[in-house]
Parts: structure tokens; C-alpha cells; sequence
């Protein structure tokens, strides 16, 4: 199969993946779109709202039409990091063995990640860049397609560990949900407060979902395109050679190479699913604001002036 057949098969199976989750999550159509990007171009999501807006049943509908092994871990201040790696047990022949923890699935649900320490919290740092896991000494690999999705709560900060920029840099994307409209939120409830069952089909396979994987990587990208990535990039970092009056007036720190090189795929995959054979700058803008959001740290300034993280990626953009 040619590349442009295979573009094709894929945007047709992106379609009817996406039209399979419209059956149980009403509305969020940029949080879903984020997300299956996520998938497609082998990142994992930090899903930031507040509770009931159907953060995890967006997760359990995903699991449910891709047809993958699925695990919800539920993050609290006594969690150890054995309780999500697993841990060596003596069998009945008094012989060390290892019994694998939730985190060998195909898609990880970190429910309220900040409310575990960091001690737990870094366990899952070699897992979502390596893949792996290592107890006593050994290493193991983890289950492929292997995607991890993160719920933060921002309100209630009482009791909470906020994640360290190194592990917020391996999400690739920081998706914030918002209250549904006043249609959504009448059709939600119309469907959750009556017997109604749904029906979902599996849509695609983990073999599938690996094919695209690789598909994306091997989308070419114009040399326009990746120059405006790495100078969108560097315009983040205060006081250097491309950095804007703004940044250095707002930012205290900029994004990293690995915002560049998610900036790269997801406009790839933003380009795949729409059908085009290449990204351009568009594509790149359509990401960059998930992409970039957790990546820069405000000042005290901005914080007086009441200005936000995403006002300051659009004046970028």
C-alpha cells in the first residue's frame, strides 16, 4: 500500500474512531482530538479540569473502542511505588518471583497524579520516556502501544504534590477541559439519567494503532515548517536571541528540544487527519498551544497582571 492509500485508510479510521467515542462523551471535541493525537504519535496527555467532566470516562471509552488492555490507577499520598510498578513475591517453591503492577497495560489512567508524593510519582517517569520498568535490578518491558493519560484537579491544592517540570516535560500534551455548553450538558444528562445502554464496537487493534505510529513518523516535513517549529521554540526562552519583548518581560523559563520535537509529530498527525500528506504552519499552530502550555513558566509580572500562559502562546503564534 502506497503512503497516500495508507493516509487515506488512516484519516478513515480516525473518522470512525472518533464518531464511536460521540456515542458516549458529548461535546470535548478538541480534548478528544488532542488525545488520539496523543496516541497516534506515541505521547502520553495530562488532562487538567475540574470534577464530573467525564476525564476518566473519556479514558474508559478509548480503552473500550481500541480494544486494549486498560488500568485506572488512583493516586493518593500513601501510594508506593511498588503499588504501581509491582513487586518481587516468594512463590510456593520459596523462588522470587515477579508479580507485574497496573502500570503493564496498553493505556494508563493516572487519576489525580498531584496527590501522590514524588517518590511515586518519578516511578512513572521511566516507564512513559523508556517504556521499561526496573525493580531489584531487572529490567521489563512494558505492553506496546503503551500510553499513560494523567488527571490533575486545579482547584483544591490542600494536600497535593505539583509535578516537577521534569516529568511535566514528558507529557507531551497538557489538555485543559472546560464546562460543557448548555446543549451538551442537557444532552448529558437526558443520556446518563435514563437506563439507555450503549453499544461500542472495537474500532482498532493495538497491531493497527502501531502501524499508524509509524505511519506519522515517516510523514516528511518542508524545511519551512521545521525552521518555524525550533524559532517558535526558542522564542519561549527568555533573554536569548529570539525571544520577544514579551517573553523576556513574562517568562522566567522557555520550552525545551522535546517541544520541539512534539511540535514536529503532532503537527504530522494533526496533518494525517485531515487528510494532507505533509504538515504545514497551520498544523503547527492547531498543537502548539497543549504542546507549549506546560512548558513555560510566568514570572511574578504576569502573575500581577493577571496575564495567562495562553495569551502569551498566541502573541507567539
Amino acid at each position: 500500500m502506497s503512503e497516500v492509500e495508507s493516509i487515506k485508510e488512516f484519516k478513515q479510521s480516525y473518522d470512525s474512531f472518533r464518531k464511536e467515542i460521540a456515542k458516549v462523551i458529548i461535546g470535548q471535541d478538541e480534548v478528544i482530538k488532542n488525545v488520539l493525537i496523543s496516541i497516534f504519535s506515541q505521547g502520553h496527555c495530562l488532562l487538567v479540569g475540574v470534577p464530573g467532566l467525564a476525564k476518566t470516562l473519556l479514558v474508559q471509552t478509548i480503552a473500550e473502542s481500541l480494544g486494549l488492555d486498560y488500568n485506572r490507577i488512583q493516586f493518593t499520598p500513601d501510594l508506593m511505588p511498588s503499588d504501581i510498578v509491582g513487586s518481587e513475591i516468594l512463590d510456593k517453591d520459596r523462588q522470587f518471583i515477579f508479580k507485574k503492577g497496573p502500570l503493564f497495560s496498553n493505556i494508563v489512567l493516572a487519576d489525580e497524579i498531584n496527590r501522590t508524593p514524588p517518590k511515586t510519582q518519578a516511578a512513572l517517569l521511566e516507564a512513559m520516556q523508556e517504556r521499561s520498568v526496573t525493580t531489584a535490578g531487572k529490567r521489563y518491558d512494558l505492553s506496546h502501544p503503551f500510553f499513560v493519560l494523567a488527571t490533575q484537579n486545579p482547584i483544591e491544592q490542600e494536600g497535593t504534590y505539583p509535578l516537577p517540570e521534569a516529568q511535566l516535560d514528558r507529557f507531551m500534551f497538557n489538555v485543559v477541559l472546560d464546562y460543557p455548553t448548555y446543549e451538551e450538558e442537557l444532552e448529558v444528562v437526558k443520556n446518563t439519567t435514563s437506563d439507555k445502554k450503549v453499544q461500542l464496537n472495537k474500532v482498532l487493534d493495538g497491531e493497527q494503532i502501531m502501524k499508524y505510529q509509524q505511519l506519522i513518523r515517516k510523514i516528511p516535513v518542508a524545511d519551512n515548517v521545521m525552521e518555524y517549529v525550533v524559532k517558535l521554540v526558542a522564542k519561549t526562552r527568555p533573554n536569548t536571541k529570539y525571544a520577544t519583548e514579551r517573553v523576556n518581560q513574562f517568562i522566567s523559563w522557555g520550552a525545551g528540544p522535546r517541544a520541539s520535537q512534539f511540535l514536529v509529530i503532532g503537527a504530522k498527525c494533526h496533518a494525517a487527519i485531515n487528510g494532507k500528506f505533509s504538515p504545514d504552519i497551520e498544523d503547527v499552530k492547531a498543537v502548539a498551544e497543549p504542546i507549549l502550555r506546560h512548558r513555560m513558566v510566568k514570572n511574578y509580572k504576569a502573575e500581577a497582571e493577571g496575564l495567562s500562559i495562553e495569551q502569551l502562546i498566541q502573541e507567539l503564534l
